[in-house]
């Protein structure tokens, strides 16, 4: 395992991850979002979420080199035993076991929160993504043909999930 923590993000990160999501909007398919997020934006979003819905930070030394967080999984009722997760890592850090273990976390928390269904929804053509979460035991559970557009192209996601 690398020689990386975790612990809970705070405000003073936000630039951090920050510049690794904006990374991703600009350069990848990972998220769908098609506009940066301003260091207001990031404040907030840390800002506005607690307990199991606290985002998490991987840090090596002082520096954020990925983070992650759990977020409801959909609106109605019924689904309030299920979450998603969100896991994304520097660029240059992928490879290092950072994403496991971030993924790992997550499931620890979303276990102690008592959810009962985690799923991933991964974006265009992401196999280190599939792979990571077929690690740690989610499972292919569907794919929904075309739902995005990003770069001028069309994007599957694939539906991934692992029940606690």
């Amino acid at each position: 395992m690398p020689a990386v923590k975790l612990r809970l993000a705070t405000t003073a990160d936000a630039e951090a991850i920050r510049a690794i999501y904006n990374h991703e909007v600009l350069h990848s398919f990972a998220t769908f979002d098609l506009v940066p997020r301003t260091l207001e934006d990031q404040y907030d979003w840390i800002t506005h979420r607690s307990g199991a819905f606290s985002a998490i930070v991987a840090v090596d030394g002082p520096t954020v080199v990925g983070f992650g967080s759990l977020s409801p999984y959909k609106e109605r009722a019924a689904y309030r035993t299920s979450v998603e997760d969100s896991v994304y890592v520097a660029t240059g850090q992928q490879g290092r076991g950072i994403g496991k273990l971030i993924v790992l976390e997550l499931l620890n928390v979303a276990r102690a929160s008592g959810f009962h269904a985690v799923f991933a929804r991964i974006s265009g053509p992401s196999d280190a993504s599939r792979a990571l979460h077929a690690s740690c035991g989610f499972e292919l559970v569907g794919i929904e043909r075309e739902i995005g557009r990003k770069f001028s192209r069309w994007l599957d996601v694939a539906v991934m999930e692992t029940l606690l």
